[in-house]
């Protein structure tokens, strides 16, 4: 049999189409290898830039941390100190209104004060009370030379008071004490002209009568004891003096 080799067109065929599939899957590889490196560096870039942004957001949450921190310090600082103005306030109000307090008492011992005495309403003077208080305490003590001058000081200092009459009747009851019938029986009826309407009027009226009755003077004592019962009718003073009238027939 007769062996016939390829024509030299057919091999030059068959080699281009050999370089073809050789050369082909070579240039492909290189492309992705490229793509794919390119995706990682991009991948890597964006990492680092997310690692950046998360890295300083924990930074400004670290910091806002902190100042939230130091702003609650301050409040707390800030609310310890309005507790203590608060406080001090509050002491400076009380010390401001006792001291007011304690300035209109000390203002108010210089200035009348409105009082009632025996029925009789009028304006005492600083130290009226007080001296009034005092010639009573003598008296009481039995030491009526002294309630007799403290009295007669104190009719003479206050004439508008409301103790005067109260006043008159026991410096009468002073003198009358020390047997002065004449002083005491003046300043009653004093009281009585003075002060006709006041309770101690009558009871002056009575103890007129028992001066003038320790005097023997009979006619006089039997008229006072009449003008009791005339102008008293009712009192017990006026009763007392019904009783009397037997000692004077």
């Amino acid at each position: 049999m007769l062996y016939r080799f390829p024509s030299l067109r057919a091999v030059a065929a068959a080699c281009v189409v050999g370089s073809a599939f050789v050369g082909a899957p070579a240039h492909a590889g290189v492309f992705d290898d490229n793509e794919a490196r390119k995706a990682v560096l991009d991948l890597r870039t964006k990492t680092d830039s997310l690692a950046n942004q998360l890295s300083a957001a924990q930074r400004t949450i670290l910091d806002q941390s902190n100042r939230i921190d130091q702003l609650n310090q301050q409040v707390a600082t800030l609310r310890g100190q309005n507790e203590d103005m608060s406080n001090q306030l509050a002491t400076l109000q009380k010390q401001q209104k006792d001291y007011y307090a304690d300035l209109d008492a000390r203002v108010k011992k210089f200035e009348p004060q409105q009082q009632t005495v025996d029925g009789v309403q009028g304006a005492v003077q600083p130290g009226e009370t007080e001296a009034f208080n005092a010639a009573s305490t003598q008296f009481r003590n039995g030491d009526f030379k002294s309630a007799a001058a403290s009295f007669k000081a104190f009719v003479a200092k206050y004439p508008q008071s409301p103790y005067q009459p109260t006043a008159q009747y026991w410096l009468g009851n002073a003198l009358y004490a020390q047997r002065d019938y004449k002083g005491s029986t003046a300043i009653w009826q004093n009281l009585v002209k003075t002060y006709p309407t006041h309770p101690r009027a009558p009871e002056a009226l009575l103890a007129i009568a028992n001066n003038q009755i320790e005097q023997g003077q009979k006619a006089a004592a039997k008229k006072t004891l009449e003008q009791i019962i005339s102008e008293y009718a009712g009192t017990e003073v006026a009763q007392s003096a019904q009783s009397k009238m037997s000692q004077v027939k």
